[in-house]
């Protein structure tokens, strides 16, 4: 009887142990359900503190804080089951991420060049998704936007563009102090933050997106979006003439169009053979490439 009683008691406590190793396991703080490279195809590493500089590869298990460059090609990055990161050339940035299915917390901090960030449920009460940049904070619920990190003449700009959903921004200080103010970039919008030697601040309010400003790369995400049925503020018509690369200029004479021309992204638009008026002549120089659809007014 003493040794099955020592058995019972054995069993029971190992009982014990197991079921605290599994809530320990599905309660950490740091664990989280997928963390990885869901694809690349390019030149790319990972940088891990402890260990250096690391080839990416498919399926590769990122850790957070990793820091991942794309120099060349493209490359996707994945968080949990419905969080995708898509990298376009030339970006860096440091992917950390922790908690699990009911608390994630995910936060990536852009250094250089541009992602387009695919969240594709809306988060729980207690996740979180952030994107920060040099001069600006960007969280979201549930949404899908891009974020592009650029310098010209020694000005820093960040700009957010939403396709799905709404972006809450927020500007980020030299001193590192975040304002309190909240400008919200709604689907179909996009904003400019800039960063000069005297101040951080918005370029305007939020405007409609560009879309013949985007890399293709962009619009092919877009494209299989609409497909799987989301919800954007553009249509696989407009996508394909995007990605065909042809666009169409409208000459306008007192506020009614007088004509129009469609040609290849790059091309110059051609002056019109007639004139509306004997007095007058178009506003723009014919010299010009044209990269998007472009309205040319008669003066």
């Amino acid at each position: 009887m003493g040794k099955k009683k020592i058995i019972i008691i054995s069993a029971s406590v190992l009982a014990v142990i197991l079921a605290a190793v599994i809530i320990f396991i599905l309660t950490r703080e740091d664990s989280y359900r997928i963390l990885k490279v869901f694809e690349v195809d390019g030149e790319a590493t990972v940088t891990r503190e402890d260990i250096g500089s690391i080839d990416p590869y498919n399926n590769m298990v990122l850790q957070s804080g990793d820091q991942v460059a794309l120099k060349t090609g493209l490359m996707t990055l994945q968080a949990d089951e419905d969080k995708f990161i898509h990298l376009e050339e030339g970006t860096e940035l440091v992917l950390n991420a922790t908690g699990n299915e009911a608390n994630s917390k995910t936060t990536i901090e852009l250094k250089s060049g541009a992602i387009t960030n695919d969240i594709q449920n809306k988060l729980s009460g207690e996740s979180t998704y952030e994107v920060n940049t040099p001069n600006s904070t960007m969280s979201v619920r549930g949404t899908m936007f891009r974020v592009v990190v650029y310098e010209e003449n020694g000005i820093k700009y960040t700009k957010v563009s939403v396709f799905e959903g709404g972006v809450a921004s927020y500007l980020v200080f030299k001193d590192g102090s975040v304002s309190d103010k909240e400008v919200r970039v709604e689907k179909g919008k996009e904003v400019i933050i800039y960063e000069d030697d005297k101040t951080t601040d918005y370029l305007s309010e939020p405007k409609d997106i560009d879309y013949s400003q985007l890399p293709d790369s962009v619009l092919k995400l877009l494209d299989k979006a609409l497909s799987e049925g989301r919800d954007l503020d553009i249509t696989k018509e407009e996508i394909e003439k995007y990605l065909s690369g042809i666009v169409t200029v409208t000459f306008k004479y007192n506020g009614k169009t007088f004509g129009t021309q469609t040609i290849n992204k790059g091309e110059k638009a051609k002056k019109p053979s007639l004139a509306p008026s004997a007095s007058g002549k178009w506003d723009f120089d014919f010299s010009k490439p044209i990269d998007k659809d472009t309205v040319i007014e008669w003066k």
